[in-house]
C-alpha cells in the first residue's frame, strides 16, 4: 500500500514538471502579443513606430502632436508653426527650422510649411557650390584689354580672356593716326628747336663780351621781337610751371540715365578706405547713429545702404559730382579719379570737358 502511494506521488510530480509554460490560450494573451520592438516592422514611408505599435505617418507640413493608440491607426497631426517646415510625410515630434538667408544673399524661394527657404548670392557676387559658402565673393571684372567669355552667376565667377585687335579696329586706327601725327610733329619740333638755338647763338654773338647771361631757359618758344626789331628774351617770371595735380579743376560729369546712372556707380565707392568711410558719410550729412546701425553689414553692403539713404534725403538734387567733391575735400583725389574713370569707362556718365 505504501509503495502504491509513493508511485502515485511520483506520477503527479512528473505531470506537474512537464506542464506547458505558455499563457493560457483562453486568456487571449499568447506569446505573439508579448513581442518587443525588434520583432515589429513598420511599413517604410507609410508608418512610424511608437512604443510597440506602428502608426500612420502625418502628411508633409505637419508633425505628430500625439501618437495613435491602436496599431495601424493615425495619431493627431498638427500644422508646422511659422518659420518651420517638414517636406515629407513623417512621424516627427517637431518641425525643422527654416533657413535664414544672409545679408549677401537674396531669397529665391521663401520658406513654407512644406519646403525650406532657398537662397543664392546677390547680383555681382558668387559662391562656388563645391565649397563651403560662408560668404558670397565679389565677381571679378575684366581688364581694359580683356573681354568676358562667361558672365558672373550666383554659382560661378566671371571668366575673361585677352582681346586681339582686329584689322581696321579702333585701336589699330588710333595707332596709325598716332604714328602719322608723330611723324609730322617730330620734324616740326626739330625745326623750331634748331631755329631757336640759331637765333640764341646769333644774339649771344652780338652782345659785348661779359654780357652773356647765365640764366637757363626751359621754355622752347622762340624769343619775341619788339617794335624796334630788337629781340626780347623771356624773363624767369614768364616761365610756365606745371600746376600741382591737387590744383587742377575736376571735370563735371553728366549722367547718361539720370538717377539710375548714379546708383550704378555705388559699387565704385567701395574703393573708399575703410578708415575714411565714416568721415565720408558724415560730410554727406548722415549722422553717426545711422552709420553705426549699418555696421553689422558687410563693408560693400554698408556703402550701398548708406548711399541709398543719402539719395532718399537729397532727392532729385543728388549728383555724382557732389560725392566726388566730398572726396576731393577729404584729400582723397586718387579715389575720386578712380570713381570718375569707372563711371565714364562703363558708360554711366559723360565728361563735360
Amino acid at each position: 500500500m505504501c509503495s502504491f502511494h509513493f508511485s502515485l506521488k511520483v506520477l503527479f510530480l512528473s505531470i506537474w514538471l512537464l506542464r506547458p509554460t505558455g499563457a493560457d490560450p483562453r486568456s487571449g494573451l499568447g506569446l505573439e502579443d508579448s513581442r518587443t520592438q525588434r520583432d515589429i516592422s513598420c511599413r517604410d514611408n507609410l508608418e512610424y513606430m511608437d512604443g510597440n505599435i506602428c502608426c500612420l505617418n502625418c502628411p508633409a507640413g505637419t508633425y505628430v502632436k500625439s501618437a495613435c493608440t491602436t496599431a495601424g491607426g493615425k495619431g493627431k497631426c498638427e500644422e508646422c508653426d511659422y518659420g518651420t517646415y517638414t517636406e515629407h510625410p513623417n512621424g516627427l515630434k517637431q518641425c525643422f527650422k527654416c533657413t535664414q538667408c544672409r545679408s549677401d544673399q537674396e531669397v529665391v524661394r521663401p520658406c513654407a510649411h512644406t519646403q525650406d527657404a532657398e537662397c543664392r548670392c546677390r547680383p555681382g557676387r558668387f559662391c562656388d557650390p563645391d565649397q563651403a559658402c560662408e560668404v558670397c565673393k565679389k565677381c571679378s571684372r575684366c581688364e581694359k584689354d580683356e573681354e568676358a567669355v562667361r558672365n558672373c552667376t550666383p554659382t560661378s565667377n566671371t571668366v575673361c580672356k585677352k582681346t586681339q585687335p582686329k584689322p581696321g579696329s579702333a585701336s589699330v586706327r588710333a595707332s596709325v593716326i598716332a604714328i602719322i601725327v608723330l611723324s609730322v610733329a617730330a620734324p616740326a619740333v626739330g625745326i623750331i628747336c634748331f631755329a631757336y638755338k640759331w637765333r640764341h647763338r646769333r644774339a649771344e654773338s652780338q652782345r659785348p663780351d661779359g654780357m652773356k647771361t647765365d640764366l637757363q631757359y626751359t621754355d622752347i618758344r622762340p624769343p619775341e621781337e619788339n617794335r624796334d626789331g630788337e629781340t626780347q628774351r623771356p624773363s624767369s617770371t614768364n616761365l610756365i610751371l606745371p600746376r600741382p595735380l591737387e590744383d587742377e579743376q575736376f571735370p563735371k560729369l553728366v549722367p547718361v540715365n539720370g538717377e539710375e546712372s548714379l546708383r550704378k556707380c555705388f559699387e565704385y565707392f567701395e574703393e573708399v578706405d575703410v578708415d575714411q568711410h565714416k568721415r565720408f558719410f558724415r560730410n554727406l550729412g548722415i549722422n553717426d547713429n545711422v552709420i553705426k546701425s549699418k555696421e553689422h553689414l558687410l563693408y560693400e553692403d554698408r556703402i550701398h545702404e548708406l548711399l541709398n539713404i543719402w539719395i532718399e534725403r537729397v532727392g532729385r538734387e543728388a549728383s555724382l559730382n557732389d560725392l566726388l567733391k566730398v572726396l576731393l575735400d577729404m584729400s582723397q583725389r586718387r579715389t575720386a579719379e578712380k570713381v570718375k574713370e569707372n563711371a565714364i569707362l562703363h558708360g554711366h556718365y559723360l565728361c563735360e570737358c
